[in-house]
């Protein structure tokens, strides 16, 4: 455990310091990934094919918010339906227009969300994306959430009416009725819309309670949750569902889940900390608990000696020396001091050489 929390550390630091270019980097990925599905599974108007096109657009929206990434996808959906006829056209126009002013302006700032949904449904674990919104978002992810349920199920009608909305033998009334038909009677899309929003919201208010190991309930919870609804329902709507695929799904997602909460949360449990005081006027209970994190090591070696200090003391302190002197004392009584060169009591010559006894001699025969 202890190696998995230094390696998340390692990770978080790294994130930190590149964070100016890893975030573009992500950006850039993510929106390319979401134009170039929606290239796949449309991919009618032939202009918006090409790959150099999809790049300057992914480009453009890793400098921008992340949000613009899904605008930018809703007019190269619109784009590719005038591929199909004017009456695509217009039933996508309408429909998008309907989805933003219904849904997305509820969800300013999580609109990525509606990136992910379909590729969840691309990558084939589409309950990951209720369980990760539910987790990393807050209630409101609902609406972009439902938006690209409903946009994913849409593609996929309008690749099985190719032939009959490009072709001539159809009114314009009838098109449009079978475009209708095929978004208000798609029951699956309901269904997946309903679990969707049932999970998130499942998700979302154990994660936000107080007792312990909340994520990892909301984790599991949030499967349990996603397959009830589809199983139940299915007696209702009479969906054939594919049960073994199904759990494998949510396993991966109920997996991934648990990756997502060590990286994002990773309490530590075992040393919560219940906390009680007040004010003037409330009481506040509180409930601490710790990140578990654990700091990464890193070695610095410092030698450390004393010879340097020694010898410079030695020259700092002043040394006391006689000098042996021929007559009648062996010795010259004045010592002679070794100072430093700055010192205010530097040796003068002058005065180290003075007789203080012929001085004294003379000065006593004066008297």
């Amino acid at each position: 455990m202890t190696a998995l929390l230094e390696f998340k550390q390692k990770i978080k630091n790294l994130y930190a310091r590149a964070e100016i270019y890893l975030l573009p980097v992500i950006k850039f990925a993510l929106a390319l990934v979401w134009f170039y599905w929606i290239r796949q599974n449309m991919g009618y108007f032939q202009q918006l094919n090409n790959i150099y096109v999809l790049l300057i657009l992914s480009l453009i929206c890793c400098i921008l918010p992340s949000g613009v990434m899904a605008f930018v996808g809703f007019v190269l959906i619109i784009g590719h339906s005038y591929g199909l006829g004017l009456e695509a056209f217009g039933f996508t126009l309408v429909l998008i227009i309907l989805l933003t002013v219904l849904f997305l302006r509820f969800s300013n700032g999580q609109n990525v969300v509606l990136v992910c949904t379909p590729l969840s449904f691309g990558f084939d674990i589409p309950v990951l994306l209720p369980i990760g919104s539910g987790l990393l978002g807050s209630a409101f992810t609902v609406f972009p959430a439902a938006t690209g349920v409903i946009l994913y199920y849409y593609i996929r009608m309008l690749k099985t009416q190719v032939d009959v909305l490009t072709g001539k033998e159809m009114e314009t009334l009838e098109k449009l009725k079978l475009l209708a038909d095929g978004l208000v009677q798609n029951w699956p899309m309901w269904l997946t819309v309903l679990a969707f929003v049932i999970t998130i919201l499942m998700v979302n208010l154990i994660r936000t309670r107080s007792f312990d190991y909340a994520w990892r309930i909301s984790i599991v919870a949030g499967g349990i949750t996603y397959v009830l609804v589809l199983f139940l329902a299915s007696y209702f709507i009479e969906i054939r569902l594919d049960m073994p695929r199904l759990l494998i799904q949510t396993g991966i997602s109920v997996v991934a889940g648990l990756i997502l909460e060590f990286f994002f949360f990773g309490g530590d449990y075992t040393r919560t900390e219940r906390l009680e005081y007040q004010d003037d006027e409330y009481y506040y209970y509180v409930k601490a608990v710790p990140k578990a994190s654990v700091g990464t090591s890193k070695r610095s070696i410092k030698r450390i000696t004393g010879h340097p200090a020694r010898e410079n003391k030695r020259q700092a302190d002043p040394v006391v020396s006689f000098e042996k002197a021929g007559g009648r004392n062996p010795y010259q009584a004045g010592p002679v001091r070794n100072r430093p060169a700055d010192s205010p009591y530097s040796a003068n010559p002058a005065v180290d050489h003075v007789d203080y006894e012929k001085k004294l001699e003379e000065s006593l025969k004066d008297l």
